[in-house]
């Protein structure tokens, strides 16, 4: 059991994390591990209060992506060994997990998802609905077309996950004090920061924002606004059954897609949790504008089955046996979502020595590999591969309250949807994010979605099946889109630029910067190239297309989003 430290043992850190759940830990787990000294967590309850403590704890190599299956990789290598290295049991279980098919559409997924896998060595397999039942026995197979095994996949205990981390951060010689709550962040000249608690100010170099649903008022000390919202999730938790007890192994987790729920083993029962739609998921809203109650910590919201009730008929459809069981406990918590339901990770432009690690759906699985990602791009001075895609700088002022509930409303509902290449989702748009030919095209184009603009992804014409229409095969966009390519490569034509982020670079240094940032030749007057820019140790940052317009004046294009990204080597 941990026992609290509710003191300051050091007045100084070289880094403060704010934020004592399974993310936090990790993060001082690692950078201390590396060899940092002063490192400090302070942490306003327990360790593991907020989302932590109530996780249903599943881990899993799958990823649609590509850069967050490393994420999550490095998490179950690390939980697979964390034991031996602390003494700290963690209740790591990897029985693999099965993604259940009953549809053709979701076989495609499956099949495009297989292409993607041989980016990994991660092991990932398309199995027959014969496989699929020896793995998983007590299976109603009658809808049953495929299966997507991971070996290795499972579930893990998040509370002895956190303490095995906490027990190494502390070997290590990081320093976890709590309950000891952040009242205020003062940014100093020197761009240190005061830290200021009820029991003293820590100075620091740098200050990491891990604080869960409590994220948004930490960084509304410092003037942000992070676009965070805390949901309603459920699961249930049932008595012993005795088909289930009868195993001589356990079973794999299984993700029934349709029915939009996890299902797992839980001891001699069964613990499953789903995904409601939109329309019925519930948000926590009032912590938004009124933020979170002063005293919740471990506190859990009141269940409502009625919610989620078809999701329960779709399980004991799947799963027999769930028929006969009893249900003995119902677990509704909170769990913070992004817009886009990725979260925020990295240095934060505009305030300078200021990190965030916020926004986790799925704190559990990402929390390994974050806190070591962190804690080389920290100790190494970039990171170790892009992840730009969880850049906390892809929101601005464009994303408001309102949008960030439309958004995590559908994030949440749409988990376990069928995800299409090119996929667009519509809910809060547009933004006030529109060029002044939006309103003229909006009619006669097929609208995409990019850093909150929207921007002509193809034009209708007569003929045209027009519409948002996607696809594992050939959509209603391919002829229109190879049409216009010919037309923009043999004739003329005008693109829509106003997403891309642009910058102006003039003065009697712009080519040397540029000379120095970019590995390419600097384009002459009046030429324009496309050119990579390199980070210190030569690795690839960004894309940017370089036009010199006059003598020492330049205009750069970047892609959509990028802008503060690209800016953080200048």
């Amino acid at each position: 059991k941990e026992t609290p430290s509710p003191s300051l043992v050091k007045d100084r850190a070289d880094t403060l994390i704010i934020g004592g759940g399974c993310v936090g830990v990790s993060l001082a787990y690692h950078l201390a591990k590396a060899g940092l000294k002063d490192v400090v967590l302070l942490e306003k309850s327990e360790l593991t209060a907020g989302s932590t403590w109530h996780a249903a704890g599943l881990t899993t190599y799958f990823h649609p992506g590509i850069n967050l299956k490393k994420i999550h990789s490095y998490s179950i290598k690390l939980y697979e060994k964390l034991e031996e290295e602390t003494g700290q049991a963690v209740g790591f279980h990897q029985p693999g997990s099965i993604r259940i098919a009953s549809t053709p559409t979701r076989v495609d997924e499956f099949k495009y998802q297989m292409t993607r896998a041989g980016w990994h060595p991660t092991e990932q397999y398309l199995i027959t609905p014969e496989k699929v039942q020896e793995l998983f026995p007590l299976l109603n197979m009658d809808t049953v077309l495929a299966g997507l095994y991971n070996p290795g996949d499972g579930h893990i205990d998040p509370y002895s996950l956190t303490m095995a981390l906490a027990a190494g951060a502390r070997k290590y010689g990081a320093q976890l004090n709590y309950p000891v709550q952040v009242t205020n962040l003062n940014y100093r000249s020197d761009g240190t920061w005061e830290v200021e608690t009820p029991l003293g100010i820590i100075q620091a170099k740098r200050i990491v924002n891990t604080a869960g649903f409590w994220a948004r008022d930490i960084g509304k000390m410092i003037g942000l606004q992070h676009p965070l919202i805390p949901v309603h999730h459920q699961y249930v938790v049932t008595s012993t059954i005795p088909e289930v007890k009868a195993l001589k192994t356990e079973l794999p987790v299984i993700r029934d897609l349709e029915g939009s729920y996890y299902l797992r083993q839980e001891r001699d029962g069964l613990l499953f949790g789903p995904y409601e739609s939109e329309e019925k998921m519930k948000l926590q809203d009032s912590w938004v504008t009124n933020g979170v109650p002063p005293g919740f910590g471990k506190e859990l919201f009141e269940s409502d089955l009625d919610r989620i009730m078809e999701h329960i008929e779709a399980a004991m459809e799947m799963v027999p046996v769930l028929k006969k069981a009893d249900i003995v406990n119902t677990i509704a918590g909170p769990i913070t979502y992004s817009p886009d339901i990725l979260p925020m990770v990295g240095p934060h432009q505009g305030v300078r020595n200021y990190w965030v690690a916020i926004g986790f759906g799925y704190g559990i699985i990402h929390a390994g590999g974050i806190g070591k990602y962190l804690s080389d791009w920290m100790l190494e001075g970039e990171p170790p591969f892009d992840l730009i895609e969880l850049d906390p700088n892809r929101y601005g002022k464009w994303t408001t309250t309102e949008y960030t509930a439309a958004k995590a409303r559908e994030s949440y509902g749409f988990n376990n949807i069928v995800g299409y290449p090119k996929e667009e989702r519509f809910a809060g748009r547009p933004t006030e994010r529109t060029s002044g030919l939006y309103d003229l095209l909006k009619s006669k184009c097929s609208m995409g979605f990019h850093a909150g603009w929207e921007q002509p992804h193809w034009f209708y014409k007569h003929g045209d099946e027009t519409g948002y229409k996607p696809s594992f095969r050939r959509t209603n966009w391919f002829d229109p889109v190879g049409r216009e390519y010919k037309q923009v490569m043999e004739k003329v034509g005008v693109i829509d630029l106003s997403p891309f982020g642009k910058f102006k670079v003039k003065g009697t240094d712009s080519v040397k910067l540029l000379d120095h940032l970019f590995a390419n030749v600097v384009p002459k007057v009046g030429s324009t190239n496309i050119s990579h820019m390199l980070t210190p140790r030569g690795k690839v940052y960004a894309e940017l297309t370089v036009s010199q317009l006059y003598p020492e004046e330049f205009m750069l294009v970047t892609g959509s989003g990028s802008e503060l990204h690209d800016l953080r080597l200048v």
